[in-house]
């Protein structure tokens, strides 16, 4: 009997059908096993493909990074860039809002998922940002983000929207003032004012 021209399963399928299980029936619902009865094969033939849960939990993570993902590293300022990415990350994840549990309780892993951040972090590191905080930061965006998309789901639409819109605003003003501020404070430090020098010499 020839084989067949297409394999039964593939890593994408995999994921897909990883992603599916959890917004269907929640988190607690994934499983290797669980994956192998829908795809209709052996549970010993899908770690031919992945080492287990924690895999999965990875490649779902990339799947909606993949959704995220529409170039706001580009955009400039880092204000827009920040405003944008929190938009495309809350619209993703309250589309899934099963998923977090998931990503939130397992540390980032992936190659795909932290060359991603990296990006992140270039466009504040840019902007000037000091590097012990660049991290905090992504992190505040992230934390306000994962608590908007959640609060869709249990509040009237038009109340969560509107407060996603002033926590938003707020967020990014608030990160811009600290900015300024930092800034502010590293000139003065650095005594780059020439009347705090005294008279020049004679």
């Amino acid at each position: 009997m020839a084989r067949p021209r297409t394999r039964l399963i593939t890593r994408e399928r995999i994921m897909g059908t990883a992603l599916r299980i959890v917004d269907e029936h929640g988190p607690e619902a994934l499983s290797v096993s669980r994956i192998a009865v829908e795809l209709g094969v052996k549970g010993p033939s899908m770690y031919n493909h992945i080492s287990g849960r924690d895999e999965l939990v990875e490649g779902i993570r990339e799947l909606l990074l993949a959704e995220i993902a529409t170039g706001h590293s580009a955009l400039r300022p880092w204000t827009v860039a920040a405003e944008r990415w929190a938009r495309a990350y809350r619209r993703v994840f309250a589309a899934h809002p099963r998923v977090v549990p998931l990503l939130t309780a397992q540390p980032v892993g992936s190659a795909a998922t932290l060359e991603s951040y990296e990006r992140a972090y270039a466009v504040l590191r840019e902007a000037g940002w000091p590097e012990a905080e660049i991290q905090a930061v992504v992190r505040s965006i992230e934390y306000f983000v994962i608590g908007s998309a959640l609060d869709l789901t249990t509040r009237d639409p038009e109340q969560a929207e509107l407060s996603f819109e002033i926590g938003l605003a707020s967020l990014i003003t608030g990160l811009e003032a600290r900015l300024a501020e930092q800034a502010d404070g590293h000139r003065h430090a650095s005594g780059s004012n020439p009347r705090d020098r005294g008279p020049a010499p004679s």
